[in-house]
């Protein structure tokens, strides 16, 4: 999945436990490092970003919240479009060009690769030094 340096701008779904921040549901886990900084740049690029979560509710409104304390505003959330609504006549899979999930085979990337990945080029994201003793 490498170097796929998509060109046009994007709709990408993003889970919220075990992505955005570490899985504690029903609470909100520790944020990942560099969740927020990489969900920022990716809207500046101009990437339309969907919450897609489990949660649903109260606890939805939570995650919601949280995101917007934390300067992420979702085009959608859980729905592929912000006026569409789920009812049970039909699927509610959304409509979206990558989701970013924990539960991908393999597990979820830290979010500097997944910025790579998605715009072919080095996040511009502090990365701690590593020491001489280290490998």
């Amino acid at each position: 999945m490498k170097n796929m340096n998509f060109q046009n701008r994007l709709i990408i779904a993003v889970d919220f436990d075990g992505t955005i921040v570490e899985d504690a549901y029903p609470k909100i886990g520790k944020t990942r490092i560099f969740a927020f900084e990489t969900l920022k740049r990716l809207q500046e690029d101009g990437h339309r970003l969907i919450l897609w979560t489990y949660r649903c509710g109260t606890r939805l409104q939570e995650a919601v919240d949280f995101c917007k304390e934390n300067g992420i505003e979702f085009y959608a959330v859980n729905a592929s479009f912000p006026e569409e609504k789920f009812d049970n006549s039909r699927s509610r899979k959304i409509n979206a060009d990558l989701f970013i999930d924990d539960r991908n085979i393999g597990g979820v990337l830290g979010w500097g690769e997944v910025y790579q990945i998605i715009t072919n080029e080095e996040p511009n994201i502090p990365v701690p030094k590593k020491k001489w003793w280290q490998f």
